[in-house]
C-alpha cells in the first residue's frame, strides 16, 4: 500500500492522479512530527511505501521560525524512515548555495544558505539513516494548476497590469509537477536496496525567473511588459541560491527516464489552467 503524505499540495494532487490506490494524508489526518503516531498509521494500513510531499516551505518565514521548519523538515522525515516502509523523499535545490556554474551532481557538496535548506538537507540525511529502502529527489521551481505558484501568480498579474519587474539574475529549471509525479511512480516498482541515495528531477533546459515569466506571458497571449532586474532590487528575508541547476543523468539511467524540456512542460499546465 502506497502513502502520500502532504498530498493536498502541488505534487501530492498530482501523484493522487495517478495512484488511485494510495492512503492520501494532510496534517490534519497524520501527524508526520509524531513518531508514535506515524508507526501505528503505517502499522495499521499495511503501508510498504511512503511518498513524502510533506514539507515547511515558506522560505522566508522559515527564517523566524526555525523551531517548526524544523519539526516538519527534519523530524517528519525520520519518523516515517523510522515506521520500515520504504521512502521516496522530495528535497530541494535550497540543498546548495547557488555559487557554481555547472549543474549540480547529487553528490557535490551541500551548503545551503537558509533555514529552509538547512532544514531539508538535515531531514535527506535522516531519511538515508533510517529507511532501508530510500530514494531522495531534489527538485526545484515546482508548478502546477493547483495551489500558489510562480506560473498562477504570473497570469493574474500579467491579467491586471501592463508591467512587472522579475529578477533576471537567479537561474535554474521550472518543474511542471505531473511530470515529477509521472517520473516517481516510474521509479516505484524499481526501488531496492541497491539504488537507494540522492537523486535530482526537473525538466530539462536553464532559465531565468525573467526568462520563465516572459514564457508565461507569451503562451498565456497576456500583453504584459517584463522587466529584468536585479535580485539586489528585491530584497527577501532568506537568501536564494542564483544558481540552482540539477544534473539529471543519475536518475535518467537508473531508472530509465525521459525528460521534456521546462517550456513542454509549461504548455501542459497552461492548458489545465
Amino acid at each position: 500500500m502506497f502513502l502520500i503524505t502532504g498530498s493536498n499540495g502541488q505534487l501530492g494532487t498530482e501523484l493522487a492522479k495517478l495512484l488511485p490506490q494510495a492512503i492520501l494524508t494532510d496534517v490534519a489526518d497524520l501527524d508526520i512530527t509524531d513518531e508514535t503516531a506515524v508507526k501505528a498509521y503505517v502499522k495499521a494500513h499495511n503501508v510498504d511505501t511512503i511518498i513524502n510531499c510533506a514539507a515547511y516551505t515558506a522560505v522566508d518565514k522559515a527564517e523566524d521560525d526555525e523551531d517548526l521548519a524544523a519539526k516538519i523538515n527534519i523530524d517528519g522525515p525520520r519518523n516515517l524512515a523510522k515506521s520500515g516502509a520504504k521512502v521516496i523523499h522530495i528535497s530541494t535545490d535550497y540543498v546548495f548555495d547557488g555559487l557554481g556554474h555547472k549543474p549540480y551532481q547529487p553528490e557535490d557538496e551541500a551548503r545551503p544558505v537558509s533555514v529552509y535548506g538547512r532544514t531539508k538537507l538535515a531531514g535527506e540525511q535522516e531519511v538515508l539513516k533510517y529507511a532501508e529502502q530510500a530514494i531522495i529527489i531534489r527538485t526545484a521551481w515546482l508548478y502546477s494548476p493547483y495551489g500558489n505558484n510562480f506560473v498562477k501568480t504570473m497570469r493574474r498579474l500579467g491579467a491586471e497590469r501592463e508591467s512587472l519587474n522579475v529578477v533576471a539574475d537567479q537561474i535554474g529549471t521550472p518543474t511542471y509537477a505531473a511530470d515529477l509525479a509521472t517520473a516517481i511512480v516510474r521509479i516505484l516498482p524499481q526501488m531496492n536496496a541497491e539504488n537507494k541515495g540522492v537523486y535530482h528531477f526537473t525538466n530539462e533546459g536553464v532559465c531565468s525567473w525573467y526568462d520563465f515569466a516572459r514564457k508565461i506571458m507569451e503562451l498565456s497571449g497576456l500583453n504584459c511588459k517584463v522587466n529584468p532586474i536585479p535580485s539586489s532590487a528585491y530584497p527577501t528575508k532568506a537568501k536564494r541560491p542564483f544558481y540552482s541547476v540539477l544534473d539529471k543523468s543519475k536518475i535518467k539511467q537508473t531508472f530509465n527516464i525521459e525528460i521534456k524540456h521546462w517550456e513542454e512542460g509549461l504548455k501542459q499546465c497552461l492548458k489545465q489552467l
